[in-house]
């Protein structure tokens, strides 16, 4: 690898392996730690936040190990989806800050078009 940016290939692999272990770390976090501290509804969104951001990172490290993606765009969108998303609810769980939850759908919609992005180029490949 040459210069200090990845290669298109590899930027799944990384944006997915960060997001995994950062889900798995959350995850931890709020079964053991948050579990006595917030309410059901907030346990509710904490646990939506963990379970999309692992299934985006599983997807994103599929996409890099197969070679699908050879543009940033989809990585880009599914990256900023999550973290758009998960990061909203996570906040909104410690915080209680309820208006969070308008942001929270642009999130999804990032995601949504990312992985349709990668279902259109895979369609036209």
């Amino acid at each position: 690898m040459t210069g200090s940016v990845l290669p298109t290939g590899r930027m799944p692999l990384l944006a997915g392996s960060l997001l995994a272990a950062l889900g798995i770390a959350l995850g931890a976090f709020g079964a053991h730690g948050l579990r006595n501290l917030l309410g059901p509804t907030e346990l509710g969104w904490w646990q939506t936040a963990v379970q999309y951001q692992m299934w985006n990172a599983v997807g994103l490290l599929g996409l890099g190990a197969a070679g699908v993606s050879r543009s940033a765009l989809p990585t880009g969108l599914l990256v900023t989806g999550t973290l758009v998303f998960a990061g909203t609810l996570y906040l909104m769980a410690l915080s209680g800050l309820r208006w969070l939850g308008m942001i929270t759908p642009i999130g999804g919609g990032l995601m949504i078009a990312g992985w349709l992005l990668v279902a259109w180029r895979v369609w036209r490949a």
